[in-house]
């Protein structure tokens, strides 16, 4: 844990510096400060980007993020403390050189690890993935890795499989299912190059973004109100679709993991129960798409089931509705939706063939037992 800066910390000629009158204080702050070494001027410049005063605070947060190479390579050989560790690894995490040197460092911080691991790009994913030991005894940064975009996705396959291998659960939405599918899966030393794979990965990601609505979420598929008519895939998304296909389980349960809510809209639907279910519990998942997917009559009962386990992507009433109506609605998931509308609504619903059998007896003996 990061414990806060403690003034008391600072050496002599920084807490003079610190204390001292405005223009001194302003131009510590510029990191012009006589007397102080490189690892003193970082811990200064922190103290100063965590101060309640909004102008020095700015100038030093500007000066720590564009330290000059000779200040940087300083601190970096001297002595830091563990804030200023932490400092230099958010800001400096693109600079593979600097953040190797900081990760070698034994007073570093898991949380500083974990902090990078969730913004870091591909060269720092890859370096981060290295070190196995550290990975298998913090699974947290295992886990904040694969939900990069950023981290290759053969990267995210062996950071998966090593703990697999080694009996770690990781804290993944769909922990379960990733696991289950790398099992089936070849594991490729890329020799630490991007495969075809990686590049197709990244493409994908792309594809899905830009396509990602500004507006209203809509369907990837158009559902029509008569039951006889199919459901067909929108022309737009198309070639998304055709990515998706192509992709190994493992590649879609990522993608599900991390993708736009259409990119989720068409994996709930994929022919694998693993990859359905995980686009199912993928924390990207919200009321829009679950809005969308509840019309489906195609949709798995799992997948239904699933969403119905978190109460927060089942708050607007028209989706209850679509879900009561839905003939693959599971009656356990009915059961919990029952309460939220009236008696005369659950009696048409009784009656609609459109419900599926179990759930219209189900509303069938709750409005008996009501009535009693």
């Amino acid at each position: 844990m990061i414990t806060p800066f403690d003034p008391a910390t600072l050496t002599g000629p920084a807490q003079k510096i610190f204390t001292g009158p405005p223009k001194m204080r302003e131009m510590g702050a510029r990191g012009v400060a006589l007397g102080v070494t490189p690892p003193d001027l970082i811990l200064l410049l922190v103290a100063f980007s965590q101060c309640e005063e909004t102008a020095l605070r700015e100038t030093a947060e500007k000066t720590l993020s564009n330290l000059p190479p000779q200040v940087l390579n300083g601190a970096i050989a001297g002595k830091l403390t563990v804030l200023a560790i932490h400092h230099l690894a958010v800001r400096y995490h693109a600079k593979t050189e600097v953040l190797s040197a900081l990760l070698g460092m034994p007073e570093i911080d898991i949380d500083t690890i974990c902090d990078v691991a969730k913004i870091c790009g591909e060269d720092t994913s890859e370096l981060l993935a290295t070190n196995e030991e550290r990975l298998l005894a913090n699974p947290r940064i295992i886990e904040l890795l694969y939900l990069n975009k950023h981290t290759r996705m053969s990267t995210a396959d062996r950071l998966i499989e090593l703990a697999v291998r080694n009996q770690v659960e990781v804290n993944l939405p769909a922990w379960k299912e990733a696991a289950a599918a790398i099992q089936n899966e070849l594991i490729i030393d890329n020799g630490g190059e991007p495969t075809p794979d990686d590049l197709i990965f990244a493409q994908n990601i792309s594809i899905a973004e830009s396509l990602r609505s500004h507006g209203d979420i809509e369907d990837v598929l158009a559902v029509s109100d008569d039951p006889n008519e199919e459901e067909k895939l929108k022309e737009k998304y198309v070639p998304l679709y055709r990515e998706i296909a192509a992709m190994t389980t493992s590649q879609k349960i990522r993608f599900a993991t991390i993708g736009s809510p259409e990119a989720i809209m068409l994996l709930v639907n994929d022919a694998s129960p693993l990859v359905s279910m995980a686009a199912a519990k993928s924390p990207q998942v919200n009321e829009a798409v679950v809005e969308q997917v509840a019309k489906r009559r195609n949709i798995s009962g799992d997948v239904l089931s699933a969403f119905g386990q978190r109460p927060e992507l089942l708050r607007r009433l028209s989706t209850k509705r679509d879900l009561m109506k839905n003939p693959k609605t599971p009656p356990s998931l009915a059961m919990k939706l029952i309460s939220h509308f009236q008696p005369h609504e659950l009696e048409r619903m009784a009656q609609d063939r459109n419900v599926s059998g179990s759930v219209r007896q189900l509303l069938k003996n709750y409005l008996e037992r009501k009535k009693r």
